[in-house]
């Protein structure tokens, strides 16, 4: 798409044109293309079926409003979730700046969620493209007002006279995602101090950066969604220097570090709880556990234990019935004498492919477990087991 295909789509014909779009199946599109065609010219109609093809992606992070959103392919799959921008906006909108300067703006994602949580927004974006998209989305969902977007190298550019930063880093290229901090776009170092100069700031990082990479100055939040970890977030006067934090969304749980020894290791008990993502990736899986009066059931895997099942938002628990030696031969024969024809693999510290596995083993029957790949203790093991609270299969023990 090119700023003159996004005119033509803003204008009149344009917006008609995507109406009847909506609800559209792109498998038909050739047929589509060739009736819409009679009535429409061909570029318009081809940029039309495009955004249409973008919307309908979009709307797994922006839900029902992606139908009145404009994406580029690159903008959309670096775009911030909705849910997850969201709770950053509150985070910055609770410290009270005057409006926050977001640089590398992207579609527009973050910079419609500080809008919605009252701030001024100074968009700034070095792609005229871009820079279109984001105001075409602002207006597109009532909150131009607010909003003014810089077409400008954010190197090149002030923040606008706004006091809170946030800063998005491309991390991906024409050849796909960038490893090295310092070849982001912005590099990360020019992010980093951009950001500490906000009141509050803060700067998208990917969740695997490493610990020792998180300046000593900032707060670092690691964010899930429905379980799956998104995004780390660096901090800076917006939380404590050293802070580590891990965030799960859509309850909004937090937990936060005490800086807790790595928790004791015994044998698996009744229930093993799965930590989420962001719980592990933050480092705070000994924060979880003393709330779970758990511990590990071994020393490099980050799976806990525990005699009985409590509540908590922060890991998953399941009921185990079997312990058993990796063997999968010995596996199967259970998993038929049990009936299990709906069979949840996952591994933590093995080699082992699940799909492999649940191909050998050729689960078939009426009931549903789930088999747990690890170590325990520095051996090879397989936990059977359910998801806390459901019925075991007929012919389990009643736990380990």
């Amino acid at each position: 798409m090119t700023p003159e295909d996004l005119d033509r789509l803003l204008a009149p014909e344009g917006q008609e044109l995507l109406t009847g779009l909506r609800g559209h199946d792109p498998a038909d599109d050739l047929a589509a293309s060739t009736r819409l065609r009679r009535t429409y010219d061909a570029g318009l109609v081809a940029a039309a079926l495009t955004q249409t093809r973008l919307r309908q992606r979009g709307a797994a992070k922006f839900g029902p409003e992606a139908e009145r959103m404009y994406f580029t392919p690159h903008g959309l799959e670096q775009s911030t979730r909705a849910a997850v921008a969201g709770h950053r906006a509150r985070r910055f909108a609770a410290h009270g700046p005057g409006g926050v300067a977001d640089l590398c703006c992207g579609v527009g994602g973050d910079a419609i969620a500080l809008l919605r949580a009252g701030l001024a927004v100074t968009a700034v974006d070095r792609d005229p493209l871009t820079c279109a998209v984001v105001r075409a989305n602002a207006e597109a969902l009532g909150l131009g007002a607010r909003l003014e977007v810089v077409c400008a190298d954010v190197a090149d550019t002030g923040t606008g006279g706004r006091d809170g930063v946030f800063v998005d880093p491309a991390r991906r290229t024409a050849r796909g995602r960038v490893f090295d901090p310092e070849a982001y776009s912005p590099p990360l170092s020019w992010a980093l101090d951009a950001a500490a100069k906000g009141a509050p700031g803060a700067v998208k990082v990917a969740p695997g950066i490493p610990h020792e990479a998180v300046p000593p100055e900032a707060e670092a939040e690691w964010i899930s969604d429905g379980g799956d970890v998104k995004e780390a977030v660096l901090w800076f006067g917006a939380g404590g220097a050293g802070v580590r934090r891990a965030t799960l969304l859509p309850s909004g749980a937090t937990l936060v570090g005490r800086g807790l020894p790595d928790p004791p290791v015994r044998p698996v008990a009744r229930y093993l709880y799965e930590p989420d993502g962001a719980v592990i990736r933050a480092h705070l899986v000994a924060e979880a556990a003393e709330e779970l009066d758990a511990a590990l059931i071994d020393p490099t895997i980050a799976y806990v234990t525990a005699d009985t099942l409590r509540p908590t938002p922060y890991a998953t628990a399941y009921e185990i019935t079997d312990v058993l030696p990796f063997h999968l031969k010995r596996l199967r024969a259970l998993l038929r004498e049990r009936g299990v024809g709906i069979l949840t693999v996952k591994k933590r510290g093995s080699a082992v492919d699940p799909e492999e596995l649940r191909r050998r083993v050729r689960p078939q029957g009426p009931n549903s477990a789930t088999v747990f790949l690890t170590r325990v203790a520095g051996a090879p093991t397989m936990l059977l087991g359910h998801p806390a609270g459901r019925d075991a299969p007929p012919g389990s023990p009643t736990g380990p």
